[in-house]
């Protein structure tokens, strides 16, 4: 007789036959869903549903939409992209594939083996797709030994892979197999291809876009917005990471191990400057700009950007002014109320729009003007005798998180400002076909940066970023295309840097807390690294604002 299990979900218990799968057992105690159930939680732990409990445990369901469950979804259907790519051009161009980055609810991939990403070529594609979806494949997952699964990679084209696990301290690999092709993926998997029948595929640039439903609604691929500024900025990154030889974290542990990092650490932060150079000189040759604003989400490095930018102005011969655009808050008893009746900071009501504008046309008309100063303890604004009035070369440099907004300078004249994008677009994947999401860098630099400054632990952090999130989707990310110039303050070697500061705190966050999940993802994540130490950054590096020890004023 076998061993029964007994599995409780929203009170209820019920006893299965040991080697039932997690999917059976929700099929039986939750019948069929509105929203398809991706993942489970099992005592806490999220568990992939063709897997099977071993002990007794209390089962929670993860929706497709949740986002645990929508990370499955976007990697299983990279996953079905590439076995599709297999098929149809072979395993060399699959193996080679490479996906580069995001753009919205699109991957970016740039094919392997010399295969031209046309427009005929991904239709067969996309029939191969429809093909591996309506046959309802299943998505097996088995182990190997590292020195098997080394081996294997390298023999299948997927050299980047093979030399990623030639620094995993753990003895084996979990690896996932879909009509024949075998591939690693960081993270956990749908357990079949059902659930991935709506997609798109289309020509760009030098690849294809694999276009996907967004979370809030998985029927339909929502229409294509191009970012032509920003993904020109990812492309440059990307030839950065050539021109270095690290594109993935196996590149950069090579180049850690080999004693080689203090000179890319250099070259890194030079492409920066330079890049910081080039846009002190796009505005010193605008003779009208007075103004310079600076806009991007949570821990794109603003603070430190704006000071390096304006030693850079000054070199160009203009006398830059700081300005920090918090300073027009309105009074906290007038702050507009989110839905949750909280203060919402981030809306654009939130600043004194009138004041600010009336302050900057009287300086841009050559008038003295007291600027104020907001007091976040008292949550007022104060007036502190800070006079300014613009002389000829004068520029402000204005860093809030309006500041592309056109509403936010409706009264000054366009040919006044010079907008400024700023992001953390990592560049860096794991592997040929492991990304590393730009929300995960910039969460481990505020994480690292609010313990150290203001003492907040790494779960409040965490509690925190997707209200973060929702608010740059909201006040910021629209109007990003409307920059004049895009900086990416992303450093090729900052996760090894931060792993050493994050790893302490992340640990910190106890078992049972909402937070350990997110913990223990971003604690596999940096296994990855080799770690370097901190004294090896420069003090004029963006990294500095997070991890401390700069040379400017934040």
């Amino acid at each position: 007789m076998s061993k029964m299990i007994q599995i409780t979900m929203n009170g209820i218990s019920k006893e299965f036959p040991e080697g039932t799968s997690y999917r059976s057992v929700v099929e039986s105690m939750a019948g069929n869903s509105e929203i398809p159930i991706a993942l489970v939680r099992a005592d806490g732990q999220l568990k992939e549903l063709f897997r099977a409990p071993e002990e007794d445990c209390e089962l929670e369901t993860v929706k497709i939409n949740e986002p645990a469950g929508f990370r499955s979804f976007r990697r299983s259907m990279n996953f079905l992209f590439l076995t599709a790519i297999k098929n149809i051009a072979g395993e060399k161009a699959a193996g080679e594939t490479i996906l580069h980055h995001s753009m919205g609810s699109s991957f970016y991939f740039v094919l392997g083996d010399g295969v031209k990403a046309d427009e005929a070529f991904l239709e067969n594609v996309k029939r191969e797709m429809k093909r591996l979806v309506d046959a309802k494949l299943p998505i097996r997952k088995s182990t190997l030994s590292v020195r098997k699964a080394r081996k294997y990679f390298g023999e299948h084209y997927m050299t980047k892979k093979q030399n990623l696990f030639r620094y995993r301290i753990a003895s084996n690999v979990n690896v996932y197999e879909l009509d024949g092709f075998v591939d690693y993926f960081y993270g956990y998997m749908l357990p079949d291809t059902e659930l991935l029948g709506v997609f798109d595929l289309i020509p760009y640039a030098e690849g294809c876009l694999l276009r996907m439903p967004e979370a809030s609604d998985l029927t339909k691929v929502p229409a294509f917005a191009p970012s032509p500024k920003v993904f020109h900025t990812q492309v440059e990154m990307a030839k950065w990471g050539e021109m270095l030889g690290i594109n993935t974290v196996s590149d950069l542990n090579d180049t850690i191990c080999h004693g080689n990092v203090e000179d890319t650490l250099l070259y890194a932060e030079a492409l920066q400057e330079g890049k910081i150079s080039q846009i002190a000189g796009m505005i010193a040759e605008r003779d009208e700009v007075k103004f310079v604003l600076i806009a991007g989400p949570s821990s794109s490095g603003k603070t430190t950007f704006s000071r390096r930018l304006s030693v850079q102005l000054k070199a160009k011969g203009l006398n830059p002014y700081p300005i920090s655009l918090d300073n027009y808050y309105v009074n906290r008893e007038d702050t507009p109320l989110d839905e949750n009746g909280e203060y919402d900071y981030e809306c654009l009501e939130a600043i004194d729009l009138k004041t600010f504008n009336s302050d900057m046309k009287a300086l841009l008309d050559g008038e003295r003007v007291e600027l104020p100063y907001y007091n976040f303890k008292t949550g007022r604004r104060e007036y502190r005798g800070e006079f300014v009035q613009l002389g000829e070369d004068d520029v402000l440099v204005l860093e809030g998180i309006h500041g592309l907004n056109n509403r936010m300078t409706e009264m000054l004249p366009d040919e006044s400002k010079f907008k400024i994008y700023i992001s953390a677009l990592t560049q860096l994947n794991v592997d040929n076909h492991n990304r590393i999401p730009t929300t995960d860098g910039r969460l481990i630099r505020r994480m690292v940066r609010d313990y150290r400054t203001r003492g907040t632990s790494a779960a409040s952090t965490i509690a925190r970023w997707p209200s973060v999130r929702r608010g740059e989707e909201k006040y910021i990310f629209p109007y990003q295309e409307q920059a004049d110039a895009v900086f990416n303050s992303a450093l090729i070697y900052e996760l090894a840097v931060l792993k050493t500061s994050a790893i302490p705190f992340l640990y910190q966050i106890p078992e049972d807390a909402p937070e350990f999940e997110e913990a223990k993802r971003l604690l596999k994540f940096l296994d990855y690294f080799v770690a370097v130490p901190t004294e090896a950054i420069p003090i004029n590096s963006i990294l500095r604002e997070f991890v401390g020890g700069g040379c400017f004023k934040l």
